[in-house]
């Protein structure tokens, strides 16, 4: 079959014709850029669209690769319905089952199943009946992290503990009726060292950055002024990460392995993101490539 795109570089609305530019989008079509040119010096014909792009048709396509769909899980019902469309004319890159896995938290016990160190996390599923105050007085730890399992740029994340736990019940249970939480041990580190992120490219380790948050925020994400270094990880972190990777049943092409220290000092996973993980390519272009070469050899 004749397609008009070899590969569409998948964005979203907000950014795949700006109106404005600022540092952040900047940012966003610069690092999507750096694939769509990679891809393209592979001898890829080459397209970056938005997912809900209206006009696209998907089936003029061989394959599409998740970039900076940042509003999927706002968006979820919509984003899982064009999912479910799409998956059986296009290859999808990283492959369905790995994407529909990830997006929901409950990969994180999977993960811990086979041997991977994850922070101590309690699931609660959606409907549930208990209060906050019932649920963590079953609960070893005094400070919790409240967030959903489906999520991103801590949507609906809170820093919970005795003094604060009552203040948040009328919003648990008006959260709770329409989809699913978890609540995980805070971990000090993360405002003391931060959270690393480890770049893995057909399974290998190419760069990483170091996350943290803004005046001791436990929020490390940009959206909340948390900011972003070069880091220079040792031989452990990036054992641990790949160690993430190995686990899996079917290896990505790309992933981003966030780690951090738990209140012992041993390295957790915090997040395994195989969706639309941010990737700094900006710091590593070569990484870019990389993630071309390999798109180039499974098409």
């Amino acid at each position: 079959m004749n397609f008009k795109y070899d590969v569409i570089v998948l964005t979203e609305d907000r950014y795949e014709n700006p109106a404005e530019i600022n540092p952040y989008i900047n940012n966003v079509i610069l690092e999507d850029a750096l694939l769509v040119n990679a891809l393209s010096s592979q001898g890829l014909k080459v397209a970056r669209f938005s997912w809900s792009n209206p006009n696209v048709n998907w089936k003029d396509t061989k394959a599409v690769i998740f970039r900076t769909t940042w509003d999927y899980f706002s968006r979820f019902n919509e984003f899982k319905k064009w999912l479910d469309v799409i998956k059986n004319d296009v290859m999808i890159i990283n492959p369905y089952d790995l994407i529909f896995w990830n997006m929901d938290k409950n990969y994180l016990k999977d993960l811990s199943d086979k041997g991977v160190a994850i922070p101590p996390t309690f699931f609660i599923e959606k409907g549930e009946r208990r209060t906050l105050k019932e649920i963590t007085s079953l609960l070893p730890y005094s400070q919790y992290i409240l967030k959903p399992n489906v999520s991103g740029a801590a949507r609906h994340t809170y820093k919970l503990d005795e003094h604060n736990i009552d203040d948040h019940e009328d919003l648990f249970e008006l959260l709770i009726s329409d989809e699913s939480f978890m609540i995980q041990e805070f971990m000090l580190n993360i405002q003391i060292r931060g959270e690393i992120s480890l770049i893995i490219i057909n399974g290998k380790f190419t760069h990483a950055v170091l996350k943290q948050g803004i005046n001791g925020d436990f929020r490390v994400q940009d959206d909340f002024g948390g900011t972003v270094q070069e880091f220079v990880p040792n031989e452990k972190e990036i054992a641990f990460a790949e160690k993430c990777i190995a686990a899996l049943d079917y290896s990505p092409l790309y992933a981003r392995v966030d780690l951090m220290w738990d209140n012992n000092g041993n390295l957790v996973l915090s997040e395994l993101e195989m969706i639309e993980p941010e990737l700094w390519f900006r710091n590593c272009p070569e990484a870019a490539m990389r993630l071309a070469e390999a798109v180039k050899k499974r098409m």
